[in-house]
């Protein structure tokens, strides 16, 4: 036995529920019809498969009647929508660093130094907000990546990597070195953020720390590749 859901246009009364049902009923196919009115809906107990086109033969020209269309667009739009909600401060924050080192480099514009900026306020903008619960941002951090997997207290260590590297592309100091440990450190998260989202694994992303819920989703993917990136761009301008 099979169940299966039906929308039906033109009913405007019980007459009309009535007459759908008999109708429906006369096919050997069907052991069961029971008519919705208000959802404009019929549901129909099969013993075998029919098609929707017999079905429509064996009903009065002013009903039409479909296979009912489940509202999985809605549903994932819905799914979307949330997600992007929740996504928001992450944007808002590199519109913010991006702005900034535009606004900074505008007058006198140089690829290289406006990438150091922005990479720079990168690094303390998202170190902050780990440091405001170092303790819960280690806990989050060592749920995908690699070596906080391993070892614990490198995701308390961590927001700490995260100033001093901050600080080098800010102040240009030793920056051939700061760009390789960009590209090491953000290279082995991105390969934990890659496997979670391969496994699609529902995890808390740890970018800003624990004190935003952002969920692990390619946005984390896309902003870590643009570091490394920048990383591996600038170390090809310097060579």
């Amino acid at each position: 036995m099979m169940k299966q859901t039906y929308s039906v246009s033109g009913m405007t009364c019980n007459g009309c529920k009535n007459s759908i049902e008999k109708s429906l009923l006369k096919f050997n196919e069907i052991v069961e019809a029971k008519v919705h009115l208000e959802k404009k809906e019929v549901d129909v107990l099969l013993n075998d498969k029919i098609s929707v086109q017999n079905l429509q033969s064996g009903l009065a020209d002013k009903f039409v009647i479909s296979e009912k269309k489940e509202k999985v667009d809605s549903v994932f739009k819905e799914e979307e929508t949330s997600e992007i909600k929740q996504l928001y401060p992450l944007f808002l924050i590199f519109t913010f660093i991006t702005t900034a080192s535009i606004l900074i480099h505008f007058k006198d514009w140089k690829i290289a130094e406006f990438m150091y900026t922005f990479m720079g306020l990168f690094y303390v903008v998202f170190s902050f907000f780990k440091f405001l619960d170092v303790r819960g941002f280690a806990a989050s951090f060592a749920m995908y990546d690699p070596v906080a997997k391993i070892l614990p207290k490198y995701g308390l260590v961590y927001p700490f990597i995260e100033l001093v590297l901050g600080l080098c592309f800010l102040m240009h100091f030793q920056i051939v070195p700061a760009l390789l440990f960009t590209i090491i450190i953000l290279g082995i998260t991105t390969v934990g953020i890659t496997k979670s989202l391969l496994s699609k694994q529902t995890i808390k992303c740890a970018c800003l720390g624990s004190v935003l819920n952002l969920p692990m989703t390619k946005a984390t993917f896309i902003e870590n590749s643009i570091m490394i990136f920048m990383a591996i761009f600038m170390i090809f301008k310097l060579v």
